[in-house]
């Protein structure tokens, strides 16, 4: 029945019809899952002689003296007075003619509106009215607004809804566990609709919320704890279970030039228990900018390596991809693998090389682009797959590196996630955090400047570059934009260069550029040939200058608190105090408190609470990419209903992990499962 289509359950326009399919309401049950955006509360009814003069009013009373005329400029006006025991206000519109074609003298109506005091008498100036009958939808309640399109606004869905709710909420299916429904005192599937639309008084509304917004919340969890257990049901013939070499890590991490944090040595351990399972790890590790990945990923892959097994790490850009490369060709020197790299600049030639040597196990580790997963790649004993900034791949480009044998799976992010997101992003993996920072870390003097102090800010970032430091400077675009008002980094450039320090060596670094282009750039970055390095994102993760030490921000208020965070994670790696400025054009009162943010705290996780809470997931995390459709009810940032929903969901999986005992949930779950493969 839910299935049925609107034009066979609404009386309305071909045109209309359209419209909604605009909004993605199709059938009778797309249009009752259509749930308001927010409400306006009309249950408080006013009389005549308490009408407020600040805020709407909702009043009761009998229409008189209705009538209308032209004013001077040809305006039609219409006027009638509003009668009730207490008193009488009068009303007025403005070019509204259909008014006197619905109201006569003696219509009983409720009106919603704004009043004030007009030649000594009160006014309802152009309020809403619906006419009195047993049950109100516009008016004396709890009124829902919703999401809106041209020709369809809230009162035409409010009175398309109201017909159908009692009659079309009983075919939706409970596929809640009813033992879940009675232990939380939840209303059934049906009850919430119905209130979410129409409630009946706030207490049924919240309780309408909690229902419908647990089960967002649910679902997601019990797929991914379902997707965590299918991942763990690998076949004993791929079993690929890599024992623990101690003493081998011993000696790596005692040759090292500094010691690991008790929280790389946490999470180092994690890893390597998860790997000598009998079923592949999947782990994400989370740390914030400079805490010490990096160095944890190649202990694992060294102790796989010396096991027998092949690695490929994937990053999502080249530049990143090259940091990685150099890092670990450092680290591993000793040992004598064979290292490559794939990127999308790599040779024809190259890559078929080196694609053979991965096919027959010659190379023991490759690291590149997405073009680690192109077609004819292949390995021969491929025993992990390392994953860095995960969030910017897609679901099917994770899901490949799974595919190459069913290999353990490493997930690195310094992206810091709140844990209550990360838990819904990423539930069907484990979860590593290293919080704590490397001995040493200075932290970083961040300062939001005015441009009345831009000068000033540049002489003294001229005295820095002359004592030898370096300086990142990020823009937001790479060409001029009038409509934007930012400042484009190739106009930045030429500014720079030419009129701010003409006597110092300024690169220029954006997505545009050709690879080999990119590469000599930081390449003399690196070796301090180039003093100032002007550029777009592109500079955001995996850049590692330690004599880098300021870094400045133009257009800082286009840019999400993470990602400012991920920017100034570029400096501050060496010896001496590093320094982040944020220059903003903003007058926007809510952009320089966010700003403000950043110079208060130096954690990349409370930056990131700040950030979801302002910015929601999508916008910063990418979230149509990690498979999970937009929340309508749910919030990611309500850490009780997420822990709720995961201990739930825990408690349905350890004892029937197929759902067969749950056929419901288990196609509530397929239809999901449809929406992920989609994205």
């Amino acid at each position: 029945m839910l299935e049925t289509r609107l034009k066979d359950v609404l009386r309305t326009t071909t045109r209309h019809l359209n419209k909604l399919e605009s909004l993605g309401i199709k059938t009778a049950g797309d249009l009752l899952i259509n749930f308001p955006r927010t409400y306006n509360d009309r249950s408080d009814v006013t009389s005549i002689a308490n009408l407020s003069l600040t805020e709407v009013n909702t009043v009761r009373g009998i229409i008189t003296h209705i009538f209308s005329k032209k004013t001077r400029n040809g305006k039609l006006m219409t006027m009638a007075k509003l009668t009730d025991e207490t008193g009488t206000a009068g009303i007025i519109w403005f070019n509204q003619p259909y008014i006197k074609r619905m109201l006569f003298n003696g219509t009983e109506v409720v009106m919603m509106g704004k009043a004030k005091m007009s030649f000594g008498n009160i006014t309802l100036q152009s309020p809403t009215f619906e006419l009195q009958k047993e049950e109100q939808i516009h008016s004396e309640r709890i009124v829902p607004v919703y999401h809106e399109t041209e020709g369809i606004n809230s009162k035409w869905i409010r009175e398309k809804i109201k017909p159908l709710i009692d009659e079309w909420t009983k075919y939706f299916k409970d596929y809640l566990p009813t033992e879940i429904v009675e232990k939380n005192k939840f209303l059934t599937l049906g009850e919430a609709i119905k209130n979410i639309h129409f409630p009946e008084n706030e207490e049924l509304l919240n309780k309408a919320r909690e229902r419908l917004g647990f089960d967002e919340l649910f679902i997601l969890q019990l797929r991914a704890l379902q997707k965590k257990w299918q991942w763990q049901q690998v076949t004993s013939a791929d079993n690929i279970s890599i024992p623990q070499n101690i003493e081998l890590i011993k000696e790596f991490l005692s040759k090292l030039p500094f010691e690991l944090t008790g929280a790389q040595k946490k999470t180092l351990y994690e890893i390597l228990l998860d790997m000598e399972k009998p079923y592949p790890m999947s782990r994400l590790v989370q740390g914030d900018v400079g805490s010490g990945k990096t160095i944890v990923a190649v202990a694992a892959i060294l102790n796989t390596v010396k096991a027998g097994f092949q690695i490929a790490l994937m990053a999502p850009t080249e530049i990143l991809a090259k940091q990685h490369y150099s890092s670990i060709y450092k680290f591993l020197l000793p040992y004598g693998f064979n290292i490559q790299f794939i990127s999308g600049s790599t040779t024809e030639s190259q890559k078929k090389e080196i694609v053979g040597q991965m096919k027959k196990g010659t190379v023991d580790i490759v690291i590149g682009t997405h073009a680690l997963i192109q077609e004819n790649i292949g390995f021969k004993k491929l025993g992990l797959a390392i994953v860095d900034e995960q969030h910017r791949f897609g679901v099917k480009q994770r899901s490949v590196l799974k595919s190459f044998g069913s290999p353990h799976l490493l997930s690195l992010s310094a992206t810091p996630i709140p844990r209550t997101l990360a838990m819904t992003l990423y539930g069907d993996q484990d979860l590593s955090v290293i919080d704590e920072m490397p001995k040493g870390r200075q932290e970083i003097i961040t300062r939001l400047i005015p441009e009345n102090k831009r000068i000033d800010a540049y002489r003294w970032i001229e005295d820095q570059v002359k004592k030898g430091r370096q300086v990142f400077v990020i823009c937001p675009l790479i060409d001029e934009s009038d409509t934007l008002g930012v400042k484009s980094v190739t106009q930045e450039y030429a500014h720079l260069k030419e009129n701010i320090f003409p006597h110092h060596e300024i690169g220029l670094l954006h997505g545009k550029l050709k690879s080999n282009e990119k590469s000599k750039i930081m390449e003399d970055f690196s070796a301090n040939k180039i003093s100032i390095l002007v550029s777009t994102s592109v500079v955001e993760v995996g850049i590692d200058v330690p004599n880098a030490t300021i870094m400045l921000i133009e257009g800082a208020e286009r840019f999400g608190l993470s990602q400012l965070h991920q920017f100034r994670g570029r400096v501050g790696r060496g010896e001496h105090q590093s320094y982040c400025f944020l220059f903003t054009g903003s007058q926007s009162q809510e952009a320089n408190q966010r700003l403000a943010s950043m110079v208060k705290y130096s954690s990349g996780f409370k930056l990131a609470e700040i950030d979801l809470a302002l910015r929601g997931p999508g916008e910063i995390y990418g979230v149509k990419q990690s498979g999970i459709p937009d929340l309508k009810l749910a919030s990611l940032t309500d850490s009780i209903s997420i822990e709720k929903a995961r201990m739930e969901a825990n408690a349905i999986i350890e004892v029937d992990p197929e759902l067969e005992n749950y056929p419901r949930l288990k196609e509530k779950i397929n239809q999901l499962e449809d929406v992920y493969v989609k994205d």
